[in-house]
């Protein structure tokens, strides 16, 4: 893709929106917003640093995603976004197997575990930069081995942080969820979203009105 295939809406901006992700979920997620956009993946080594915390990690690659993304595309207004969950200090992403699935879901039954969910957005051409993060709180049932075997086997969530997917039947392991940004846990805190792409100049609500033709 090329920065002349970028798509824009006159409506909402003169700068196309980009999303620095290849997540399923945030595209979802970003299409609440019914304005157009498009998904170029970020080319980032995600690797924690040496003693970096997991709220530190999910901050320092939101950034780094949408600015590998906004090089590309100096004009574009571009949405970078990083999750990590935080297990009492200790950093859990994607599990990727079932096998490493198992040990995450053993590790986190009857904790509470904080969803570290940053994101940031980048306009190179105008100089804007902006990032924020939503933590939320999610706090596991006591869970047997048996309940999670069936639950991996049935939702099958390897890529997601922590190793479950509460819009679907992970929803079932969890005792309650505590955060301000409700989209969050999924993977897009899209309050802390709207709020920072309206400051870079995008318009999500015209406040004309809209004639049906």
């Amino acid at each position: 893709m090329n920065s002349e295939n970028l798509r824009v809406d006159a409506s909402t901006t003169s700068r196309p929106l980009v999303l620095g992700s290849t997540s399923r979920y945030r595209r979802e997620l970003l299409l609440r917003l019914q304005i157009p956009f498009d998904v170029v993946a970020p080319d980032v080594d995600e690797s924690p640093l040496p003693g970096e915390t997991p709220r530190a990690i999910a901050e320092r690659l939101a950034l780094v995603k949408a600015r590998a993304v906004a090089r590309i595309f100096p004009h574009a207004v571009i949405i970078g976004a990083d999750q990590v969950a935080d297990l009492n200090g200790l950093p859990l992403g994607k599990p990727g197997t079932y096998e490493r699935a198992i040990v995450q879901l053993r590790q986190m039954r009857g904790q509470t575990v904080v969803f570290q969910t940053a994101v940031a957005v980048v306009c190179l051409e105008s100089g804007f930069e902006q990032s924020s993060l939503a933590a939320v709180q999610v706090r596991f049932r006591h869970l047997t081995d048996g309940e999670i075997e069936n639950y991996l086997h049935a939702d099958q969530p390897y890529d997601c942080a922590g190793s479950a997917r509460s819009e679907g039947l992970g929803i079932a392991l969890l005792e309650s969820i505590d955060s301000d940004d409700p989209t969050a846990l999924v993977g897009l805190p899209l309050i802390r979203t709207c709020k920072m792409i309206q400051a870079a100049g995008l318009i999500l609500l015209p406040d004309q009105k809209i004639h049906a033709s």
